[in-house]
């Protein structure tokens, strides 16, 4: 938000006397002085008055994992392991997932504590491809195709999905690529047809693709350069 917002949320000072410490130069914003009301303050940012620490800034963090099945895309679960439990980093509870998957599906799970950085990736207006490799009951046809890239009607949200395209692979397997998340979206799209799913794996989200020397139950950092792409 605006430095100024941020001030003047603070039950301490009223809008007068924001005014007057930024014209003063009395507040740094990670360590530099600013008189600029508009400057943005984030959640990891450092904001000080004079030698007074008002927000203590945080290091962002940011994970790729390789999802196995079985396991929940929550926080906290009684009663199956979840994406967390994974994770031997300190401060767990800090961290929030960037686009879930179902318990049965495996794949590309990305973890932060930047819920601007996360909002960004997931949001639907970033229109992002989310990839898929799919596994299916019964062959697939190029119908499939078609019809996905046109758009599926959806009963339950009265709404019809983004187009998507479809590459098949094989006789029961394919790769989809998708913009949305819809709740089993990949699974109600194949479900048209009645074919069932057998097996769903996210390779890659955006730009950022699974790392293949991640092992299921493995994860790493993000890299700078990672980051930087969404």
């Amino acid at each position: 938000m605006r430095l100024d917002r941020f001030l003047g949320n603070l039950p301490r000072f009223n809008r007068k006397q924001v005014r007057l410490l930024l014209i003063a130069r009395r507040i740094k914003v990670d360590g530099q002085v600013t008189s600029d009301p508009l400057h943005e303050v984030r959640e990891f940012s450092r904001v000080e008055l004079d030698d007074e620490l008002l927000q203590a800034g945080r290091a962002p963090r940011y994970f790729m994992l390789h999802k196995p099945m079985g396991c929940v895309s929550a926080t906290v679960d009684l009663q199956h392991p979840t994406v967390l439990d994974l994770l031997d980093e300190p401060d767990k509870h800090d961290l929030h997932i960037a686009g879930r998957l179902d318990f049965n599906t495996s794949g590309l799970m990305l973890i932060t504590n930047d819920g601007q950085w996360s909002r960004r990736l997931t949001q639907p207006i970033t229109k992002l491809p989310k990839v898929y490799h799919v596994h299916t009951e019964q062959p697939i046809s190029p119908e499939y195709a078609e019809t996905f890239a046109r758009g599926l009607y959806f009963a339950f949200e009265d709404l019809t999905t983004q187009p998507a395209h479809l590459e098949i692979l094989d006789r029961c397997s394919a790769r989809l690529s998708i913009v949305e998340g819809r709740y089993h979206q990949v699974k109600r799209m194949f479900g048209h047809f009645q074919n069932k799913v057998l097996t769903l794996h996210r390779e890659s989200m955006g730009p950022l693709v699974l790392d293949p020397a991640l092992a299921p139950g493995q994860y790493r950092h993000l890299t700078a350069e990672e980051i930087q792409q969404i």
